[in-house]
């Protein structure tokens, strides 16, 4: 017993191994990928800091059960593609994944490591590994169950759908994704900008699906080209449906149908997914304001800002109506965007857009808040200041 917690405590003096970015000042005007990755030096040494825990609380924190004692046991070991192969018994897109997955608040967030310091780096050691095998790997699939006979249909690429995807073909079914736009990978590829996911990334792990016998068709807009009760004629035994929330939600405030005034939605499709940040190899048309302001601070806010300052953008503010303890966003991406230039407005909400004879916005007008009781979030209720209106 003395000698297991020996071992224990060598482990955990070894310090979490930080992720080699790209500088704030040179990354802020580029969209290549802001972490550089882990070498496998580095993967090994942080691999060892796992406790490797009889009931690891990590497994009970992943959505989809990964064996992260056992993957990063094998990294520790150097069998980099017996990690990769053991990722891919649970997780069919371990290399998206180790990138935007919210690991604070999952694996990462119930590590043992984490209680006295910092936890281990699953989500730097997942990447790595998927890494490691696209680039390093012999091609070799991993298993699958023999066929089923049954045939599925899944309506759309994004993540749910790759997911579901990858499950089925490994259990033996044949199946079909079929995917409204141009491209596979959903909100993976129009919402996410390339300096956080690059888009051969996504397209990398949808070949490996393709290799392994998924089917893929873009350009069908089920509902449209095909119905579903047409589907099923054709002889598919399922169909799950994982279209995404593509639309937007806008605030219904005063203001917002002026020139400038733009949804996320829109503005990532046109910088991603239409490559607007490439001009002018790229002629997709897209706003670029010298003075941007974000409202909310989740994960789409902070891609947004951080588009804008790589647009060339002087000033970028996130505006969110409660305070930081609130904010739903990666602490990575809030970390990233402050070292970047962005400004934080916390406490404040717009009530409305100013604009000129134009209309074009010019300004806005906004509340000071305070928060309240918790809502149905589960985050304390953001409560309006009297008398605090001032304009931004």
């Amino acid at each position: 017993m003395a000698e297991e917690e020996v071992k224990k405590g060598k482990k955990e003096a070894i310090p979490r191994q930080p992720m080699p970015e790209q500088a704030p000042e040179v990354r802020r005007r580029n969209f290549k990928e802001v972490p550089i990755g882990y070498t496998p030096e580095t993967a090994m040494l942080e691999a060892q800091r796992c406790l490797q825990c009889k009931k690891p609380g990590c497994v009970d924190g992943c959505p989809v059960q990964v064996d992260i004692p056992g993957f990063i046991n094998h990294i520790k070991e150097g069998n980099f593609t017996g990690a990769a192969r053991l990722l891919w018994q649970k997780n069919s897109l371990p290399a998206v994944c180790g990138r935007v997955c919210p690991q604070e608040i999952q694996c990462e967030g119930n590590c043992i490591v984490g209680k006295k310091g910092q936890p281990v780096a699953i989500g730097n050691l997942e990447r790595f590994a998927a890494d490691y095998e696209r680039v390093n790997g012999k091609g070799e699939l991993p298993p699958k169950a023999p066929p089923t006979g049954k045939k599925i249909a899944v309506v759309g690429s994004g993540p749910s759908g790759l997911t579901v995807a990858g499950d089925l073909i490994a259990k033996g079914h044949e199946v079909t994704v079929l995917e409204a736009f141009h491209k596979p990978g959903g909100v993976l590829v129009y919402g996410i900008p390339e300096f956080r996911l690059p888009k051969e990334i996504v397209f990398s792990e949808v070949a490996f699906m393709e290799r392994q016998g998924v089917k893929l068709e873009c350009n069908s807009v089920v509902g449209r080209t095909v119905t579903l009760d047409e589907l099923f004629a054709e002889g598919y035994d399922a169909v799950y449906v994982g279209v995404g929330a593509g639309l937007p939600t806008f605030m219904n405030i005063p203001g917002e149908n002026l020139i400038g005034v733009l949804s996320a939605n829109e503005y990532l499709t046109r910088a991603n997914l239409m490559k607007a940040y490439m001009f002018p190899e790229y002629d997709t048309p897209i706003v670029k304001g010298k003075n941007v302001v974000v409202l909310g601070a989740g994960n789409v806010a902070m891609d947004s800002a951080r588009t804008a300052m790589r647009l060339g953008a002087d000033n970028v503010k996130i505006v969110y109506r409660r305070s930081r303890q609130e904010m739903p966003a990666r602490a990575a991406e809030i970390h990233h965007a402050e070292e970047e230039g962005i400004e934080f407005f916390l406490l404040t909400a717009p009530t409305r857009f100013l604009g000129d004879e134009k209309g074009r916005i010019t300004g806005m007008e906004c509340l000071k808040m305070e928060l309240g009781e918790p809502d149905q979030s589960g985050r304390r209720r953001p409560i309006p200041v009297k008398g605090s209106e001032f304009k931004m």
